[in-house]
């Protein structure tokens, strides 16, 4: 088992900066793999990164790239997503998940999430 305690987000405007942290316990961390999600009011939930146990291997989605940047520390067992130039459509909760491996965080079949975390960009 491993539980994820998610902390940041809030409200910000257009082209500012969040971090996301999500710091996990339970079973090892540094076993898994990670990876940020996100769902809007009214959307289906959709990947938005993920970072391989080690920290060597990243996927962002397309619209994410360039601005938001996924990292991890496994000594203090935790995940952080920073979000630069946020624009109005990043808001959504975001959840952090765990899984085995990067291939399989990406699909989000997994058991392990945060409790989510509401990001609101305003314009």
């Amino acid at each position: 088992q491993v539980q994820l305690v998610q902390s940041g987000g809030g409200l910000v405007q257009a082209g500012g900066s969040l971090r996301l942290s999500c710091a996990a316990s339970g079973r090892t961390f540094s076993g898994y793999a990670m990876g940020w999600f996100r769902q809007a009011p009214e959307k289906e939930r959709e990947f938005v990164a993920a970072i391989s146990w080690r920290g060597r291997s990243v996927s962002y989605a397309d619209s994410v790239k360039g601005r938001f940047t996924i990292s991890r520390d496994n000594a203090k067992s935790t995940v952080y997503l920073q979000m630069n130039s946020l624009k109005p459509e990043d808001t959504a909760v975001y959840y952090c998940h765990a899984d085995g491996a990067l291939g399989t965080v990406v699909q989000a079949v997994g058991d392990y999430w945060g409790q989510g975390t509401q990001v609101t960009v305003s314009s």
